[in-house]
């Protein structure tokens, strides 16, 4: 499994000196043996402990010395998902499956993407995620919030066109200070998304009418299931098809078994729930959830998602999380969601300039 970029660990000799001194503080945190993480989590992890404020020639560190490069496909995604699958929380807006997602399913959506991370011994520390004209998402460890300015004037010199945006968390203090001082400013309304967590406790049985069923897809079923995808998305629209969504089948870290349909009496697949687990920080991400429209109101919808929730469970997850719209302009999924156990979590503020 990649996640990220490994490197050599001749390249920053601190690394295996931290490692082969705390592996059991190490192993304690993420449960497993050390041959079974991969190289570069355990160099993130090292990296997330720190290394006593000096370099491995002795100098003292003044903040971070990252340096940035360009990213472009495929090796953007796993940069972008190293980055989140290491500093993971509830409270932070990326999980890896949400990435995995936002950069597979669109077809052609990859040329309107600019990605740049910020770097120091391979581990990434920040990036930034621009999707053209002029729309930023970012990501920025809370150990090196000193890059923001950078990472806000490298989006600058990328975006086009006259007005310019940003999405962050409420709780991101630090990235919403950085915003407000390059001249953003908070959107009162509008759209917003709100995380919401369920702890994967007291699970009720899925439930479906009499004929249906629930079951998960095969690799080999991926036209199928891009098919059902735009159904259950009719009255919206939806531009996944049969080759983005093999692209989402071929990524880290889709699993078959948390790829779940509802199956009607006639064999049509009607509504859909595709999990992502995170076996590093033990949480599933649904994302996204489907139901055609004339097959609403008969609780598939809610099944599938339950079903899946015992899918991540089995896997071992500890919690599930989702980011459905919060704001009153559409209201269903969210009242969806809390009616199967998820609790309200914090929201998204859009920052805008001019």
């Amino acid at each position: 499994m990649l996640v990220g970029l490994a490197a050599d660990s001749a390249e920053c000799p601190d690394i295996d000196r931290l490692l082969s001194g705390s592996w059991p503080e190490f192993a304690a945190v993420v449960g497993q043996s050390r041959e079974s993480v991969p190289r570069c989590y355990t160099k993130s992890f090292a990296g997330q402990l720190g290394l006593g404020g000096r370099c491995s020639h002795g100098h003292e560190r003044k903040g971070p010395m990252a340096t940035r490069r360009d990213c472009g496909d495929p090796a953007a995604c796993h940069c972008l998902q190293s980055l989140a699958q290491r500093i993971w929380s509830p409270e932070r807006r990326f999980h890896i499956g949400d990435i995995a997602w936002a950069w597979n399913s669109v077809p052609d959506a990859k040329a309107e993407f600019r990605v740049s991370v910020w770097e120091e011994c391979d581990v990434v520390l920040a990036w930034a995620w621009v999707e053209l004209p002029g729309h930023l998402d970012l990501l920025i460890d809370p150990a090196a919030t000193s890059l923001l300015p950078r990472v806000l004037d490298w989006f600058e010199t990328v975006a086009r066109g006259p007005r310019i945006s940003c999405l962050v968390m409420e709780n991101d203090r630090r990235e919403r200070t950085a915003l407000t001082g390059h001249g953003y400013t908070p959107q009162q309304d509008g759209p917003f998304f709100r995380r919401h967590i369920h702890a994967l406790t007291d699970l009720p049985a899925p439930s479906v009418p009499s004929g249906f069923s629930i079951s998960h897809v095969t690799r080999g079923d991926a036209d199928r299931r891009a098919a059902a995808h735009r159904a259950g998305w009719s009255d919206f629209g939806s531009r996944v098809n049969s080759d983005s969504y093999h692209q989402v089948m071929a990524a880290y870290p889709y699993r078959e078994q948390t790829d779940l349909v509802v199956v009607a009496p006639d064999g049509q697949w009607v509504a859909s729930a595709l999990g992502w687990y995170d076996e590093i920080n033990r949480v599933g991400l649904v994302e996204p959830v489907s139901c055609m429209p004339r097959f609403r109101g008969k609780g598939l919808a809610k099944a599938v998602n339950i079903a899946l929730l015992h899918a991540f469970r089995s896997l071992g997850a500890t919690h599930s999380v989702i980011m459905p719209r919060g704001d009153q302009a559409y209201p269903a999924p969210a009242r969806l969601y809390r009616s199967i156990g998820y609790q309200r979590g914090p929201r998204t503020v859009r920052y805008m300039r001019d």
